[in-house]
């Protein structure tokens, strides 16, 4: 197939999955994945392509330690530092672990730490213990076995990023849409972010810090539905306002393709209306070597809504 990475190395004239979706200029408006609440555990070292499975970690406890996150309504991730020698990522003996709640209303990141991996069987998920930060968690991408085109991509941004904010920056598995690479995602609000450069990437931090998003490289927030992501977006875009908690999701509907999202933006209602639609097929990653389509939306309208 055309475009596909064939098992004896790239075909002339082969691009990797988030060069082609520059190509194709795929939209990043809801394309976050979803994740309410999170559980980090740092695991350093070298990463397979399921980092709890394949990894320092004894994969029958990261078996049982993602059985028991997931098994929470949570979402796993492993994190560890850049820069770090071999000698030192062989040598991991504590495990920091952070509880990260990105719901709207109740953002917050707790972190705590044991010295026996097999520990975090028994450390509350949801926040109840740890130390409770106002420091933001920036976590990049760097997963190479999952994607080339994270770590490609990815590690310049880190490295960016650890020059400026270095206590607040970590790699991270896998977080979905190899195609946007770089992507990243800012806790406690879980905005992702894509095609991040690492020119760019220090000052998308210092405007989130400042309680703005920056729409260029906006895929949308984890704790929303990819559709109020997009409408969300849209909105933002139609009323030139980029401050952080500018909007409030308060409903959606749905008729066939057609979907209604109501948010309240000063005060007042706004609804935009936004079409679901699937694009052309695609190899959505680099390893991809069948086509498919993906979802897409296009907005249709935006307007002053009814009572949210």
């Amino acid at each position: 197939m055309t475009g596909a990475h064939p098992p004896d190395g790239p075909a002339p004239g082969w691009l990797p999955c988030s060069d082609r979706s520059v190509e194709r200029d795929d939209p990043l408006e809801g394309t976050a994945g979803y994740g309410e609440r999170w559980f980090l555990v740092e695991i350093d070292g070298a990463w397979g392509a399921h980092a709890f499975l394949q990894s320092q970690l004894d994969p029958a406890l990261g078996r049982r330690l993602v059985r028991r996150i997931e098994g929470a309504g949570i979402r796993p991730l492993a994190i560890r530092r850049t820069g770090r020698t071999a000698d030192q990522r062989r040598n991991q003996s504590t495990w920091r672990w952070a509880a990260v709640d990105a719901r709207p209303g109740h953002e917050s990141v707790h972190w705590g730490s044991v010295d026996d991996p097999a520990d975090l069987m028994t450390v509350p998920l949801d926040g109840s213990t740890g130390e409770l930060s106002t420091e933001p968690v920036i976590c990049v991408c760097t997963h190479a076995r999952h994607d080339q085109c994270c770590a490609v991509k990815g590690r310049p941004v880190v490295t960016a990023l650890a020059r400026e904010h270095r206590r607040a920056t970590w790699e991270c598995s896998h977080l979905g849409g190899d195609r946007f690479a770089a992507t990243l995602i800012l806790f406690p609000h879980g905005l992702y972010y894509g095609r991040v450069t690492g020119a760019d990437a220090p000052g998308l931090v210092d405007a989130y810090r400042h309680g703005l998003i920056e729409p260029r490289w906006f895929r949308g927030r984890s704790a929303l539905p990819n559709v109020v992501q997009a409408a969300e977006a849209f909105a933002r875009a139609d009323r030139g306002d980029n401050q952080l908690h500018a909007f409030q999701f308060a409903s959606w509907t749905e008729s066939g393709s057609v979907h209604t999202v109501l948010f309240t933006h000063g005060g007042e209602p706004v609804a935009v209306r936004l079409a679901e639609t699937l694009s052309p097929p695609l190899l959505s990653t680099c390893a991809a070597t069948t086509a498919r389509p993906v979802r897409q939306f296009e907005m249709l309208s935006i307007e002053p809504g009814g009572r949210p």
